[in-house]
């Protein structure tokens, strides 16, 4: 059993990322669930709840009896890397807050693990999949749901829960639209003509009443349309197209970003509309080469233009 000081310095760090780093409510689950985890094999090590004095001496042998026992339940090494990360996080937390000595936990060596990289769609096999949702659909105003939807994917780099998180309000879509993304952060994103058209091709067809406050985009039986129906949709159109697993929906935003580095975008403009806090990962999200991302930062960087 974890012990009650462990329980409230735990409830006290997760309440201080959310207020501090506008973590979002998904992050603060998986951090808790991670840090949980860890407690609890600490317990057990040590055959008794470990208060706060006995967590602040941890040693080396401890993290590495932690981290022996992750493997062995068959933990893979991305999930035990992103574990360690958030008992990482909490010490560092606690070493300012209670002079904890983090050494033995932050010398834990991060598992080396393969990143799985985006595999974004062709400019045709993104079109060809747009086509195919307009046709297998049982309703006509479900195929103009499931068009709009994607369109806002791949026109505008949207991630799904931006799309599916809209409301009557976004109707008529504006040329620039103001998205609330990953921690309350606000991004103002272009939507292009043909993503416009088809959400008001699809407020035409939809049998439900779109109200300001009322969801944008609805189900088969009247509520807000969920992620599941989208990725089934996507599924069955990549099923007719022979594309393979990896043309999801969150690959239709990968193409966005793609698509538009090759046509010329700039690479810092892109990491805005795709809301990402660092360019690393709007790097990870393109699929151009080392060749065409050196041509890029030539351009873009003093000394490439000289």
């Amino acid at each position: 059993m974890i012990s009650a000081a462990a329980q409230a310095a735990l409830a006290d760090w997760l309440a201080a990322i959310k207020a501090l780093d506008g973590a979002t409510d998904h992050t603060i689950d998986a951090y808790g669930r991670d840090l949980r985890a860890f407690l609890a094999f600490m317990t057990a090590h040590h055959g008794q709840a470990r208060g706060l004095g006995a967590l602040m001496r941890i040693t080396t042998n401890d993290m590495r009896a932690f981290m022996a026992h992750e493997r062995g339940t068959g933990l893979g090494p991305r999930s035990l890397a992103r574990r360690l990360s958030a008992v990482k996080s909490f010490y560092r937390w606690l070493s300012e807050r209670e002079g904890a000595e983090p050494t033995a936990v932050l010398s834990a060596r991060t598992p080396k693990y393969r990143r799985k990289l985006p595999r974004p769609l062709s400019e045709a096999g993104a079109q060809d999949m747009l086509d195919t949702l307009e046709t297998q659909a049982q309703a006509p105003w479900i195929a103009a749901r499931d068009v709009a939807v994607v369109t806002l994917l791949y026109g505008c780099g949207l991630r799904i829960s931006e799309a599916l998180g809209l409301n009557g309000a976004a109707h008529p879509v504006p040329e620039v639209l103001r998205i609330t993304g990953k921690g309350g952060k606000e991004r103002l994103v272009p939507v292009i003509a043909p993503a416009r058209n088809a959400v008001a091709a699809y407020v035409r067809a939809c049998p439900f009443a779109i109200t300001p406050r009322g969801p944008l985009f609805f189900g088969a039986r009247g509520g807000r349309l969920g992620a599941r129906a989208v990725q089934k949709a996507v599924a069955c159109s990549r099923a007719q197209l022979g594309l393979p697993a990896s043309a999801t929906p969150h690959a239709l935003r990968h193409s966005f970003a793609t698509h538009l580095l090759n046509a010329g975008g700039d690479l810092r403009a892109i990491q805005e509309l795709l809301g990402h806090a660092s360019l690393s990962t709007t790097e990870a999200y393109t699929g151009v080469d080392t060749a065409r991302l050196m041509e890029v930062y030539a351009r873009a960087h003093p000394q490439g233009r000289g």
